[in-house]
């Protein structure tokens, strides 16, 4: 069952309406990857856009057994499953109703049941203090507004608690066309300096793209601790369905980052 916990579009930040929209657009295109990773049993967990395995970047941590846990931007909710057959009592929130839809269904399926929450993670229901790890892939951590959605998170966890994340490498931003579908270029072709916000062209989402620099200052301004900064070589023989990054490019530079952090306080 899915909870609703946001106004209609109407009453949304525009980037946020923006992307509910472009989202519920998509969502037909991802409902054959959320099955694929939903069968997923643990230990065969992959990541990102090459499927880079668990073992190596070790997103998951090995005691989620009782822990509370949220996805910020749970899509069909796959990595919420993950979590939830390792013991974790998961919550997901998402904002696209689509996504929820086949995320409800792939939980029918399966015969896993865990709370999804439509809803917009710059702004959750949940009490202070409520989760020991959030965890977005590809989720909030491209496409809400970080300066709003990381002090959320510190809000939603405990001390000690655990924020990891996984998005665009900020060398593969730089070095992407305008056009979203043209091929990842072997140059620089966008600027370092004021990159964040970014619509690409012919398109209405908005997704958000910090410098490392802004990461580190976000986290530790928000209470965070950075334990980690993974920039992991996408493992040999591997293809992706994204036409815009190659494997040859991804081969030879960071596709994708990894931040691991962790709330101050606690044990």
């Amino acid at each position: 069952m899915v909870e609703e916990n946001t106004p209609d579009a109407e009453g949304l930040p525009e980037h946020v309406a923006a992307n509910r929209a472009a989202w519920d657009g998509f969502a037909h295109e991802y409902v054959a990857a959320g099955q694929r990773e939903w069968a997923r049993a643990p230990g065969e967990e992959t990541w990102g856009l090459f499927g880079v395995p668990e073992s190596q970047v070790r997103m998951l941590p090995d005691d989620l057994a009782g822990l509370d846990a949220i996805e910020l931007g749970c899509g069909t909710a796959y990595v919420s499953a993950w979590m939830a057959r390792r013991g974790a009592r998961v919550t997901g929130i998402d904002n696209s109703p689509n996504q929820l839809e086949t995320a409800a269904r792939l939980q029918q399926e399966h015969g896993l049941a865990f709370p999804l929450h439509l809803g917009n993670a710059e702004r959750t229901p949940f009490a202070d203090a409520s989760f020991d790890l959030a965890i977005s892939e590809y989720g909030a951590v491209l496409w809400a507004d970080p300066a709003v959605w990381v002090p959320e998170a510190a809000r939603i966890l405990r001390p000690g608690g655990r924020l990891h994340v996984l998005t665009n490498h900020v060398v593969s931003y730089l070095a992407s066309p305008d056009d979203p579908d043209a091929p990842v270029e072997e140059r620089l072709l966008r600027p370092y300096f004021g990159m964040g916000r970014t619509i690409w062209a012919g398109e209405t989402s908005v997704e958000f793209h910090p410098t490392h620099g802004d990461w580190i200052r976000l986290f530790t301004e928000h209470g965070f601790e950075i334990t980690e900064l993974l920039e992991p070589q996408v493992p040999e023989g591997t293809s992706t369905t994204y036409a815009w990054m190659t494997y040859e490019w991804a081969r030879r530079w960071p596709c994708e980052e990894i931040w691991k952090v962790r709330k101050r306080g606690g044990g």
